[in-house]
């Protein structure tokens, strides 16, 4: 079933009626208005995700409660509906920010697959939306007494303000997406959109189209115009994660991009000036990749203007208690817990002397899971990793047999890590020099899986 609840909004009740029993039969959640003050007063309830908005309305115009809507704060997506197929009215729309527009009559199936991209595009900005809630109680994960975090906090503090480019690095599961978040909270641009886009998520073959956008017809597929994610963020920050993952013709784009603050949609002859804040951020180490040939020297130099480097969780072993300690209280509210959740003394112990290889996200899933685990609010040695808890307590009686298997993964596991970070974090070329496939190196790193996850 689809989660969108939409709004028809169409003054003639047959040609609405027949809208809503397709959406519905598609799973769709559909209300229906026929002028423009029952749809005011239906999108002031704030649960509308997509209004599916005739342009002529008999008391005003689909454009004006598109203004409406977004002058009060609404977060509904609009596509305006018309049989007055003028470039005029849609590009009227599309400035007044409108995700599309379609013409009457109203073919289903295209409907249907816009639909489905703007389910797509709405699952992305919730995961935004959960990251700026996030974000408040994280913040003093940025504010801990290490010395490597409170440089972090200094840098934050320094950089938000100004409009420069930030290079965030740091290995997996530091918490760049958080440190991103908040030089876009502490900015000047607060009030407007913050984009994550993992780069290394998106097929080559539409790069250009989803960063820079492209007008209808620009290639085989491009059925309708579509606004690119530098549009979309306008005015706001776009956080690039895993940077490095972007093909060398894309980096060229990039760079033309940021340097001109102009984008050409895919087809267009134009170009449309940008105001957007790039934060971008790695896990490798973009110099040794320069010198690889697989990035470009000229965008390092672009984004790492202002650099701002996240220790890993091993080098600031005095933030791990507050850490656990943050994590367990976070628990207790999502989860309604009456009591608060306590560590038996052993078990905190193990969790101290843990390196956290896989730093704070894995902090976090081992203190998620053992929450989960636990029946009442004291954790103990037996809602922990088994792994964890051996390097504490040691094998058992029975262990014997099997401790030189034991010890020959460990070893195992431990120079696929080091051929990866020789690699400079590349899983690819890291698997071709030890002669293994990409799946057996994934395999083989299982115990370390905290340290591959991006």
């Amino acid at each position: 079933m689809c989660a969108l609840h939409i709004l028809v909004i169409e003054d003639e009740p047959a040609a609405s009626q027949v809208l809503a029993s397709v959406l519905a039969g598609n799973g769709y959640s559909v209300d229906c208005a026929h002028d423009a003050a029952s749809a005011t007063a239906r999108l002031s309830r704030g649960d509308v995700d997509v209004a599916l908005c005739d342009l002529q309305l008999p008391d005003g115009n689909g454009i004006e409660l598109l203004r409406q809507s977004k002058s009060a704060g609404l977060e509904t997506t609009f596509v305006m509906v018309t049989a007055f197929a003028s470039v005029q009215t849609a590009v009227e729309a599309l400035r007044a920010g409108a995700y599309d527009y379609i013409i009457k009559p109203v073919r289903h199936a295209e409907l249907l697959h816009r639909l489905s991209q703007i389910d797509a595009l709405s699952g992305l900005r919730e995961e935004n939306r959960v990251l700026r809630r996030a974000v408040k109680d994280i913040k003093p994960v940025c504010t801990l007494t290490s010395p490597g975090m409170r440089g972090v906090e200094r840098l934050v503090e320094k950089v938000a303000p100004t409009d420069s480019t930030v290079l965030i690095t740091g290995e997996s599961g530091t918490g760049k997406g958080v440190v991103a978040q908040m030089i876009h909270t502490l900015s000047s641009r607060r009030d407007h959109p913050f984009l994550a886009v993992n780069c290394g998520a998106i097929p080559e073959q539409l790069l250009e189209s989803e960063f820079f956008g492209n007008v209808k017809g620009a290639f085989t597929g491009a059925d309708r115009a579509r606004k690119g994610l530098f549009l979309e963020v306008e005015r706001g920050t776009l956080f690039l994660d895993e940077i490095s993952e972007l093909p060398l013709h894309m980096q060229t784009k990039l760079l033309h991009t940021i340097e001109d603050k102009q984008v050409r949609p895919l087809g267009s002859g134009n170009a449309r000036r940008v105001d957007v804040r790039i934060v971008a951020a790695t896990n490798r180490d973009l110099p040794a990749l320069m010198a690889r040939g697989g990035f470009r020297q000229d965008l390092y130099f672009r984004l790492c203007m202002f650099e701002i480097p996240i220790p890993p969780l091993r080098e600031r072993p005095d933030d791990v208690k507050d850490l656990i300690s943050f994590s367990l209280r976070a628990n207790q509210r999502s989860r309604a817990q009456a009591l608060p959740y306590e560590l038996e003394p052993e078990a905190e112990q193990i969790l101290l002397a843990h390196t956290w290889p896989g730093n704070v996200r894995e902090l976090e899933n081992v203190i998620n899971r053992a929450c989960i685990l636990v029946e009442g609010h004291c954790i103990g040695v037996a809602e922990l990793p088994a792994d964890l808890a051996r390097r504490k307590t040691g094998p058992g009686p029975n262990a014997q047999a099997g401790s030189l298997r034991e010890q020959l993964q460990r070893i195992e596991t431990e120079l696929v890590m080091q051929a990866i970070k020789n690699a400079g974090g590349d899983r690819k070329l890291a698997a071709q020099n030890l002669g293994i496939s990409l799946s057996s190196l994934y395999a083989k790193a299982s115990g370390r899986v905290g340290e591959l996850a991006v």
